[in-house]
């Protein structure tokens, strides 16, 4: 038996975002505090401690509805990583799915991807997460405000799911802005590093990219967005537009899914919340 088999996985508390954080920011991830105490007080949170107590490794279930649940925050500390923890954690998300009768989803890096592939995920559509760094005055005008209600309902259509709940509370955290240029709905939040962009909904790619266009001319620092590979116009635009690809990652799912998604959006919330 490997000595890492007696290290116990334990639900964590609310009072555990400081430790979760710790690990995502090791990882050079985007997630801040907000984001862990989301996961901590509405979903479940799975942890291994080292012998010393301290928080080594996770993996978060968030249920959306009663059908479907997205894992993610799979993270294990540098010194402690190909020992088989996060193997151990998704095994333990996985139980917890069964449990509720849900089907998982996750946003996978290649790395992870060749992880999830042989314990049953099967691939469904790619990602790509760009950035763009930008100059330090804003240039355009305020953005008019986006109606929730619209934005949920195409969430909904595109995901196949609802998720009003997650997107009720990244609408509403400070900083947050959702928006409209009349073509176009999206989110703009902040994490530990850089603001990120989405979802975004729109009727076209040009309408799509207008409305970045008109979010970075309205945003002081850098920006993140991740695309979806399909949108071929929307992604090639960007690019055009100066963003940058920082890496890719795979949608997969696992379990038996009854849930009927229109078209995707143009891009998505994060690969820790799909």
């Amino acid at each position: 038996m490997d000595a890492t088999d007696d290290l116990a996985i334990v639900q964590l508390g609310p009072e555990e975002a400081a430790g979760g954080l710790a690990l995502s920011s090791e990882a050079h991830w985007n997630q801040n505090e907000a984001d862990w105490s989301f996961f901590l007080s509405s979903g479940t949170v799975f942890g291994i401690r080292a012998p010393d107590h301290r928080l080594i490794a996770t993996a978060a279930l968030m249920p959306y509805g009663a059908s479907d649940a997205w894992i993610s925050m799979v993270l294990v500390t540098a010194s402690w990583r190909r020992r088989g923890l996060a193997t151990r954690l998704v095994d333990e998300c996985l139980k917890k799915a069964r449990s509720l009768g849900v089907t998982c989803w996750l946003d996978a890096t290649p790395a992870g991807a060749a992880v999830y592939g042989p314990l049953g995920f099967a691939p469904t559509i790619q990602l790509r997460r760009m950035r763009l760094d930008l100059p330090p005055a804003m240039t355009g005008a305020p953005l008019p405000r986006g109606k929730l209600g619209d934005f949920i309902t195409c969430d909904i259509s595109a995901m196949g799911f609802d998720r009003r709940t997650l997107l009720e509370e990244l609408a509403g955290r400070p900083g947050s802005r959702l928006v409209s240029n009349g073509d176009a709905l999206a989110l703009v939040r902040s994490g530990r590093t850089a603001r990120h962009i989405g979802p975004v909904f729109a009727e076209s790619s040009a309408h799509a990219l207008k409305m970045v266009r008109d979010i970075a001319a309205s945003e002081a620092g850098p920006l993140l967005i991740d695309a979806v590979t399909t949108q071929h116009g929307f992604l090639e635009g960007l690019a055009e537009c100066g963003w940058r690809e920082e890496r890719p990652f795979q949608r997969m799912w696992f379990g038996r899914t009854t849930s009927h998604a229109d078209e995707p959006p143009f891009a998505v919330a994060g690969p820790e919340y799909g």
